[in-house]
């Protein structure tokens, strides 16, 4: 095994992070306040071939493995996993389920376009009883020949509003169950497709998340994924490569609020010296970054059996599970670290804590993974 980056996984680490820093930082904390998309970064991550990462070039992709797009992920989410969601959704859900399973006409047509950030993409999956349980979809495709009429309501879409293509998960045929659901590409503009207001969220509060309304919207049966009654089993196996994405963040998050929490310890003065030289502190500091190594030890581990073609399954749920779950403690104690000004905007500790949350929710809570982790050990 060999744990050290390659050169040129490391270039990508190093355009990430200068990117993160020179068009990320400023102003994230404002658009945070402001809930405000970060609609110009999102195009100049685009114009540097971020949306499209592990997409074909022959269909504007960079042709890159998931590691460097998991490493991408982590630089970008130590600053701000508003924007870093919307390179999660576009590339582990939406180019990877197009390019995997799509037609290829439906590649020329949308991927081309997709990959190189000219427009981004949204995954919709939930549905206001149709959250963890992905079966009970309520949303309908009904069969007219050569189109679907699509009616139904969608929840918590991450680019929402600023999406043009969307990856509709509805149900075609009750009687079937899971193997009666399809996946069909809607662009934005089709007659009786509307979208609702902006949610008013925790964290992430740049990200663009609206609930998506159809009402019989008619769809062309050439923007099906798949044969009828694939939707089921393409959502799931478009999700097990987007817990790699939410887990890189969720690492990054971390990542971030520990160099932050670092900084401020060597800074701040109590009791006559740094309060790194206090015990308490530094062994908060000591446990931070043996678990950050280790759940980034786990996130690699999925995007190598990812890369390899070996099933990530278990390799993925794990690191979403443990990355989410690091996330969230250590930005807790990055807060503590900083006492009082941790319970304040400016030092972005706090910010970073809100963040945190969403990773143990979406695509897949924590609780989820357990399912998808104790029936792989408990099956062999």
């Amino acid at each position: 095994m060999d744990f050290s980056l390659s050169e040129e996984h490391l270039m990508i680490q190093q355009a990430a992070r200068d990117f993160a820093q020179q068009e990320l930082l400023p102003e994230v904390i404002e658009r945070d306040e402001e809930q405000r998309f970060p609609i110009e970064q999102v195009k100049k991550l685009g114009e540097l071939g971020f949306m499209g990462m592990m997409v074909d070039p022959k269909y504007n992709g960079s042709g890159m493995d998931t590691l460097s797009y998991v490493i991408a992920m982590e630089e970008l989410s130590k600053i701000d996993a508003s924007a870093s969601v919307v390179v999660s959704v576009n590339n582990s859900l939406v180019c990877y389920g197009l390019e995997t399973y799509g037609t290829e006409e439906q590649k020329q047509k949308y991927l081309t376009r997709l990959a190189s950030g000219e427009v981004i993409g949204a995954f919709c999956l939930s549905e206001p009883e149709a959250g963890s349980d992905a079966t009970s979809q309520k949303t309908t495709a009904i069969d007219k020949g050569d189109h679907y009429i699509l009616n139904g309501t969608k929840n918590w879409i991450t680019n929402g509003n600023t999406a043009e293509v969307y990856l509709v998960i509805a149900q075609t045929d009750r009687e079937k169950g899971h193997k009666g659901i399809n996946a069909l590409i809607v662009e934005k503009g089709m007659e009786g497709f509307e979208i609702g207001p902006k949610e008013n969220k925790l964290g992430i509060r740049g990200s663009d998340t609206h609930s998506l309304i159809f009402n019989d919207v008619k769809v062309p049966k050439t923007n099906r994924i798949g044969a009828d009654g694939f939707g089921f089993k393409f959502a799931m196996k478009t999700l097990a490569g987007g817990r790699i994405g939410i887990a890189a963040q969720a690492l990054g998050i971390a990542a971030g609020a520990y160099e932050l929490a670092l900084k401020y310890s060597k800074e701040r003065k109590a009791f006559g010296t740094e309060i790194s030289n206090h015990q308490a502190i530094a062994f908060k500091l000591a446990d931070m970054h043996t678990q950050i190594e280790a759940a980034r030890h786990l996130v690699y581990k999925a995007a190598v059996d990812k890369d390899n073609d070996h099933n990530y399954d278990l390799s993925g749920a794990m690191a979403k599970l443990y990355a989410s779950q690091v996330a969230m403690e250590t930005t807790v104690e990055a807060v503590q670290i900083h006492g009082g000004n941790g319970f304040v905007k400016d030092y972005h500790v706090e910010r970073l804590m809100r963040d945190a949350k969403i990773t143990q929710i979406y695509e897949g809570t924590s609780e989820i993974q357990k399912i998808v982790i104790s029936r792989s050990i408990l099956k062999d």
